[in-house]
């Protein structure tokens, strides 16, 4: 009795229980990992014999699209040159011929990374990745994992490093529906996999890492981060002793050719397929190699009537009339997104003429300037933060600004040295927001702008549903107000069906279901979400309106309804947009301009016959055809608005005669002082449209040469080079 624990050791193990605890738990470990081992054989491949094609269907039911066939060639490892080898090996697994098969230590760094929010990372060795690929599936499961550990560790002992590294290569996967080294080098440049330089196969390692997003063809917004991966293989190979730094210094980045898609892709077909693979992906549904396994039955969101009378409008307003004796016009591309506002379903989608001729998808790109149509995005911002002008006036619908071309902005009573021209240099003086937005004059949202805050314009941006990582967007300063930021068509679609739904903001989708069997895969709920006030998304509608009634928009008074929309044309006029909506459908078009041969982005100027191409031209005529056609038998809806306080009674258009002068901040020295913050706003409900919806939409005369005012956005250089500096201003229209 005397050895007996009592008190509060009793609640503390004795070390011959721990050291039995710690002994019981090896055993176990070593146990099941022998029982694995034994149990677990190294199957048949399945070389992607097993690879079933994806079926893609528009919303209605009717097939869409399928993936292609497998593209696969297998070259032995000697056809392969060695610094290809090497570049796989700096990107992927760089100690592969000295470690183990497995390295338990990276799978735990990778789970907790994964875990932690720092990226979705494997941690699988070249082995353990060439068995996913060649022996089992891309499911991410617990089961496939482990049996994924055991085949590696008994495949390392039977099959030598070589013959690992050549199955690797011949199974690994490198976009455009190439599988294996072989068919990745015909596919990205022509040649044989013998004949690859070591620039080309560091650029195709890259392509291991994010396959379809390192696509520069496909993606050329990408491009920082694909040059970052590249360097990073080519910096890796020098560490390894693999390749002379003075070599590596001398390489220069390899163009890659056009993408030769699917025969079974041609056309719309290839976007939307893509489109629809991406938001898959992004939106964590199927990964890019899950959804390689193929097997899975999609149903798009995408409504095949609109989607034809999308691209019917398109190849009527641009493509038809475009002339292959101008240069100019074999620069043209477009894009297009439309919006159900109330649902956020994706019902239409250009990406362009044919995804065999145009890869890159006009609707999904990140890489043109949106200009103007961003505007209506920093008077909502300036509503929804109730804020004020330099000297304290609320801004409203009929706030008076100085419209002065190259008027010098103003912040805190300093000059910040932004002084941005107006179209034509043409200065208004005296004007209403409401009238700056149907003339889209850049001198007034320069200093909204500064007014409301760069900081809450970008966040109203991303609230509306503009992507917090929008190129520029972070980094443009108070020019992101007149355009400089870079969000896609289909981005913008989503912002503007944000307005059109009174500031309820549901993300959009392209999938309305999907299935694998008798499996159904579990969609992401889309939670609609408060992104700005009613009256502040309303009021916005109010004075878009007077942009399709009497400002630049008004071509697309040929849809037949009640509209409200704005037009924008970036930097140098190399890209036209018109960004609208009706109450139940938000669309953007965008005409783009870029060389077929280099890709660079080029002017319009020419483009179609016109001297020069705005927002209020090809791309809201297109707007107002696709609308007509798109809602075509649907009774008329007119706006159901409720206005910021002070907002209801905007005058049309003031004067200059009688319009109250404006400070030398830009806000009025006469007029209201401040906006009554107690009364409920007044509601201002539908009322009858003024133009009969047409069977068939007219077609709006054609555009004389210039027709201002639009919208571009000529420079002036600042007054202080360091207040440039310290500014960051970007550029745009």
């Amino acid at each position: 009795m005397s050895g007996q624990r009592t008190g509060w050791r009793r609640v503390i193990p004795t070390w011959r229980t721990l050291l039995g605890t710690v002994l019981l738990f090896l055993l176990l470990v070593v146990g099941g990992t022998i029982a694995g081992y034994l149990l677990v054989g190294i199957p048949p491949a399945n070389s992607a014999a097993k690879a079933q094609s994806n079926i893609y269907l528009y919303s209605d039911g009717s097939e869409l699209a399928h993936d292609g066939e497998v593209n696969r060639q297998n070259v032995t490892l000697s056809q392969i040159p060695k610094s290809v080898q090497r570049a796989v090996l700096a990107a992927e697994d760089r100690d592969f011929y000295a470690e183990s098969a497995v390295d338990p230590a990276a799978m735990v760094r990778a789970a907790w990374n994964t875990v932690t929010g720092k990226g979705k990372q494997s941690g699988s060795t070249i082995t353990q990745q060439y068995v996913k690929n060649y022996y089992l599936g891309q499911e991410q499961t617990l089961t496939r994992k482990a049996k994924e550990f055991f085949i590696a560790i008994k495949l390392d002992r039977e099959v030598s490093k070589d013959n690992i590294l050549e199955g690797y290569l011949n199974s690994s996967y490198y976009g455009r529906n190439a599988y294996g080294i072989q068919a990745a080098a015909r596919s990205y440049y022509g040649r044989d996999a013998e004949q690859l330089t070591t620039a080309q196969g560091a650029y195709l390692a890259s392509l291991l890492n994010a396959p379809s997003a390192y696509d520069l063809t496909a993606h050329p917004e990408n491009r920082a981060r694909v040059l970052a991966r590249w360097n990073y293989v080519l910096d890796g190979m020098v560490k390894k002793k693999w390749l002379d730094a003075g070599e590596r210094a001398a390489l220069e980045f390899p163009t890659t050719r056009r993408a030769k898609p699917s025969p079974g892709l041609s056309g719309q077909r290839g976007y939307l397929v893509e489109a629809v693979k991406n938001y898959l992906s992004d939106h964590h549904i199927l990964d890019e190699d899950t959804l390689r396994g193929g097997g899975y039955r999609i149903t798009t969101t995408i409504a095949k009537k609109r989607q034809n009378a999308f691209v019917k409008a398109v190849n009527t307003r641009v493509m038809d009339r475009l002339d292959d004796d101008r240069k100019v016009d074999r620069s043209v591309r477009a894009g297009g997104a439309s919006i159900d506002p109330a649902s956020g379903r994706v019902v239409a989608l250009y990406g362009g003429i044919d995804y065999a001729k145009q890869y890159v998808n006009g609707a999904t790109r990140r890489d043109y300037q949106v200009g103007s149509t961003f505007k209506p995005i920093v008077f909502a911002s300036a509503v929804q933060h109730r804020s004020t002008t330099q000297d304290g006036a609320r801004i409203t619908p009929n706030t008076v600004y100085d419209g002065t071309n190259k008027r010098m902005t103003i912040s805190h009573g300093r000059p910040t040295g932004f002084a941005p021209a107006n179209e034509d240099d043409r200065s208004y003086g005296p004007i209403t927001v409401t009238e700056a937005t149907d003339k889209s004059v850049n001198a007034v949202y320069a200093q909204m702008g500064i007014d409301v805050g760069p900081a809450k314009v970008k966040s109203t941006a991303i609230a509306l549903g503009i992507p917090a990582g929008t190129p520029s967007l972070a980094s443009a300063e108070g020019a992101v107000s007149l355009g400089t930021a870079t969000p896609s068509v289909l981005d913008m679609t989503q912002a503007y069906a944000t307005l059109a739904q009174h500031g309820t903001h549901r993300p959009y989708t392209l999938v309305d279901k999907a299935t694998r069997g008798e499996e159904e895969i579990e969609l992401p709920e889309r939670e609609e979400t408060r992104a700005i006030p009613r009256t502040a998304a309303d009021t916005t509608t109010s004075v878009l309106r007077g942009v399709v009634d009497g400002g630049t928009g008004t071509a697309a008074q040929g849809a037949g309804r009640p509209a409200a929309g704005k037009t924008g044309t970036a930097e140098e006029d190399k890209a036209a947009w018109f960004a609208g909506y009706t109450p139940e459908l938000a669309t953007v078009v965008a005409v783009l301009g870029q060389n077929p041969e280099s890709a660079a982005q080029e002017p319009l100027y020419g483009a179609g016959g016109l001297s020069r191409v705005n927002g209020g031209d090809y791309p809201a005529q297109i707007w107002a055809d696709y609308t007509a056609a798109a809602l075509n038998g649907r009774p008329v809806r007119d706006f159901d608005l409720q206005l910021e306080a002070g907002a209801e009674s905007a005058s049309p258009e003031p004067s200059s005669s009688d319009s109250p002068s404006p400070s030398a901040s830009g806000s009025p020295s006469t007029g209201p002082t401040d906006s009554p913050t107690g009364p409920t706003p007044p509601t201002v409900g539908p009322t009858p449209p003024t133009v009969t919806p047409p069977t068939t939409p007219p077609l709006p005369s054609e555009p004389a040469p210039t027709t201002p005012p639009t919208d571009d956005v000529p420079t002036v250089q600042p007054q202080s080079d360091e207040l440039w500096r310290q500014m960051r201003w970007g550029w745009g229209g």
